[in-house]
């Protein structure tokens, strides 16, 4: 089989696919350096902060993150010997993987399908800083600048190491500073994780490495220092730079791969030097002074993270007074208070993981950009079951739209791939859930995805009805035309591929006996639990159902694909919808009245019409599909994985009950200590995958502070809620500003004893909507750019 499509298939696809689109590490221009310091000062700022540095075999739960969108680090801040676990986004094995297996699914190994791996080790010396010998030692993590900072007292000397990840100078920097008289004498460490050698360029004062995967991907990575006032040497041997006698330091690491999103050249840029990149990079940000660096990272980061504010309340100054991990195990203590500004700091994290982890390049997967080795579970993929969804729920919702892009992006630049395997592929006899009708088009994807246009694991039918859930709410946020454009190939395949699966058969009316006609999935699997073998399972049905709805739209507001939006209307209006069990009471997750999986599964496939969907609701919609669906949710438990409680909280924030969205958050909180779950000393979730080990999976710290949002905001096309889930922790009073809502609209508000107390609407690009608050319900109808604060009687 050929490397790329055929001329007309990507032509078909349409041009708007990754025309245009440049590779994620590329040359740029120098950027702009602000004409004023614009840090927010110490006693303002929202800061995590430890007591003693990380222990080095545990970065993943004790290690503090620093991400641009494409190149990442762990640091875990001891003084004499900081270790950083460097990632590129794009740094992947494996390949397009489209040999099936003898059961006519994906290979899902390292070197077939691939996996995410670290681009290097770095390792930052100090002889003599042991932390024996320091006094006052204090790390923190500044989430209002962007900023991890060290500080310590070694005799008379204090001294500062800041570090973070720039995006308009694509390095991590780590500024070494002290005040007292002191100077540093040291050296950063270059060493690869997959065998390469490190060489020196004296000349440069440069370290650097770079080699090539057996797929082709080319990378590398190259580390500098430069002494600031008052002078000192810098010099390059082996795989060191060395430092010696400076009274202030700065070093630069740079890297990346020849990775592109372009199909057509099998995602690799032929032309692309990844070592001559890294070099420049790093020389270039080392020749302009450490502050002006770290004034253009803090105000490019504050550009993004200042749109949003969260007051949930005042904790109490005891509360304040602790370090971060002391606060999380107070807050769990049996008769413990409400600590809300821990519980807005939590959000606020989550806001920060996706500032630094999404930008232009690759989107996060089940890690994010944060690694503790080449070994990953589930090789750190592209899950299209929940959890690359659940990354993606927070940006609209919290004042990042533009970081949302990066998972649109990656979509389109696969689309050519996943198009041609499912034609290809998706039909083979060995497959379980082939289409029985024998037709085939559009695309679909399998479980897991990688950067390549490769799939791994099982076939999953809905997976790209999901995705295309994710691409279109966020049209409903931003009322973006051009995006809806953008993405219209993604919504339209989709709804071919159903068009050719979609089977006809009768059921009966239960109340009236009357027979009907319905179109059902074929063969499929409810994720992860029950027969492999059911047809018009719930989930698949209420995605379809959104998908249709969705296409029809998109195509009527642009003006394209009538006749094709017509037949997809039709579709849906045959669409068998869920049925609640006459003997559980429950949602049906399958077409049957009995529960062919477990009580308290993880996942609640069944429940796409109430989260993320909206066809199941209060106040919407058959109150007795509602009442099954809690009945459903109800019997899936209050205890789970982190990402699944925080699903469970979003579904109880929907159904308007706060004190349950409440207490998962509390559950997403509670300090891991080897359990199945719980969040590390550095607010990573945990999720135990054997008796004796845990990873990190980033999906809870971002669908959990979405449920937050959730629990304030409740928004669809149409239609505004304010405090829709208030729990009584955080009812005395409080604010928030720059809540995106659906329809095109953000929204500030604040409220005391319960009830808002102002609400000011923004139009991005929203049109007529309806705002309900303590109790009573408003129309509006806003001009894009047009606010108005409605009066509280």
């Amino acid at each position: 089989m050929s490397n790329g499509p055929s001329r007309r298939l990507f032509l078909g696809l349409g041009t708007a696919l990754t025309l245009g689109v440049l590779p994620p590490f590329t040359a740029h221009s120098a950027p702009g350096r602000p004409s004023a310091s614009p840090l927010v000062p110490a006693d303002e700022a929202t800061l995590l902060w430890y007591p003693e540095p990380a222990d080095e075999d545990l970065l993943i739960e004790q290690g503090l993150p620093l991400g641009n969108g494409r190149i990442g680090a762990l640091a875990g801040g001891d003084p004499a010997r900081e270790v950083l676990h460097v990632t590129d986004a794009s740094m992947w094995t494996g390949g397009a993987n489209t040999t099936l297996d003898d059961g006519g699914q994906f290979p899902y190994g390292r070197d077939d399908f691939g996996s995410f791996t670290l681009l290097s080790r770095v390792t930052v010396s100090l002889p003599g800083h042991d932390r024996a010998a320091v006094r006052d030692y204090r790390r923190s993590l500044d989430l209002s600048n962007g900023l991890v900072t060290t500080t310590y007292t070694l005799g008379e000397v204090t001294y500062v190491r800041e570090m973070f990840a720039s995006a308009p100078d694509d390095t991590l920097v780590i500024r070494l500073r002290q005040s007292g008289g002191g100077r540093f004498d040291g050296s950063i460490v270059l060493a690869g994780t997959h065998g390469e050698t490190t060489h020196a360029d004296a000349g440069r004062q440069l370290a650097f490495f770079s080699d090539a995967f057996a797929n082709g991907l080319r990378y590398a990575c190259a580390v500098t220092a430069a002494a600031g006032p008052g002078g000192g040497e810098v010099s390059a041997r082996g795989s060191r730079v060395t430092f010696d006698g400076c009274a202030e330091v700065t070093l630069v690491i740079s890297g990346g791969t020849s990775y592109t999103p372009d199909h057509t050249t099998g995602y690799l840029d032929p032309d692309a030097d990844p070592l001559r990149l890294a070099q420049d990079k790093a020389a270039a940000a080392a020749s302009s002074p450490a502050a002006a660096l770290r004034d253009t990272h803090v105000a490019d980061y504050r550009s993004r993270y200042d749109r949003f504010t969260l007051d949930l309340g005042r904790s109490t100054p005891g509360q304040r007074r602790l370090d971060t991990w002391s606060r999380i195990k107070a807050r769990a203590a049996d008769g413990s208070g409400p600590d809300p500004e821990l519980e807005a700091s939590y959000l606020q994290f989550g806001r920060y993981l996706t500032i630094c982890g999404s930008r232009d390049g690759l989107p996060m997967g089940l890690q994010g950009l944060w690694l503790e080795g080449n070994t990953p579970d589930w090789m750190g993929d592209y899950h299209t079951d929940i959890n690359v969804q659940m990354n993606y729920w927070l940006p609209d919702r919290a004042g990042l739209p533009d970081t949302f892009t990066a998972l649109a992006d990656y979509l389109l630049a696969q689309l050519p791939a996943w198009t041609e395997v499912t034609r290809k592929r998706f039909n083979d006899p060995r497959n379980r859930f082939r289409n029985t009708s024998g037709k085939i088009a559009g695309w679909t994807v399998a479980f897991s995805t990688n950067p390549y246009g490769g799939l791994g694991w099982w076939w999953h039918p809905a997976g790209n009805a999901w995705l295309c859930e994710s691409l279109h709410e966020h049209y409903e946020f931003t009322q973006d035309r051009d995006f809806l454009a953008r993405i219209h190939p993604l919504l339209k395949g989709a709804c071919e591929f159903w068009q050719a699966r979609l089977l006809t058969t009768t059921v009966e009316d239960p109340a009236t006996g009357e027979k009907r006609e319905v179109l059902i999935d074929d063969h499929d699997w409810s994720p992860e639990h029950g027969p492999q073998d059911a047809r018009g399972i719930t989930y698949t049905q209420e995605l379809l159902w959104s998908l249709f709805g969705h296409y029809e739209q998109a195509c009527r507001t642009l003006e394209r694909d009538r006749e094709h939006a017509d037949t997809i209307r039709e579709l849906r209006e045959r669409l068998h919808l869920p049925e609640v069990s006459p003997d559980s009471g429950q949602l049906q997750e399958w077409m049957s009245p009995d529960d062919l999986g477990e009580r308290t599964h993880r996942h609640l496939s069944p429940l796409m019409g109430l989260f993320p969907g909206d066809r199941i609701r209060p106040g919407g919609g058959d109150p007795a599909v509602l009442k099954g669906a809690t009945e459903l949710l109800t019997a899936r438990g209050m205890e789970s994985y982190g990402w699944a409680c925080a699903w469970r909280a979003l579904c109880w924030a929907r159904l308007k009950d706060a004190e349950k969205a409440y207490r998962l958050l509390l559950t997403n909180l509670q300090p891991w200590a080897g359990g199945d779950t719980g969040t590390a000393m550095n607010l990573f979730d945990m999720y135990r995958v054997s008796d004796s080990r845990a990873i990190f999976q980033v999906d809870a710290n971002l669908g959990t502070p979405a449920a937050i949002l959730e629990m304030l905001v409740y928004s669809r096309p149409g239609h505004i809620e304010l405090l829709p889930a208030l729990p009584d922790a955080w009812a005395d009073s409080g604010s928030v500003t720059g809540v995106g809502a659906r329809g095109g609209f953000t929204v500030d508000l604040s409220w005391r004893r319960g009830r808002v107390r102002e609400a000011t609407i923004h139009s991005i690009g929203g049109h007529d909507t309806t705002v309900t608050l303590n109790g009573r319900s408003r129309e509006l109808a806003l001009k894009p750019g047009e606010s108005i604060t409605i009066p509280i009687p």
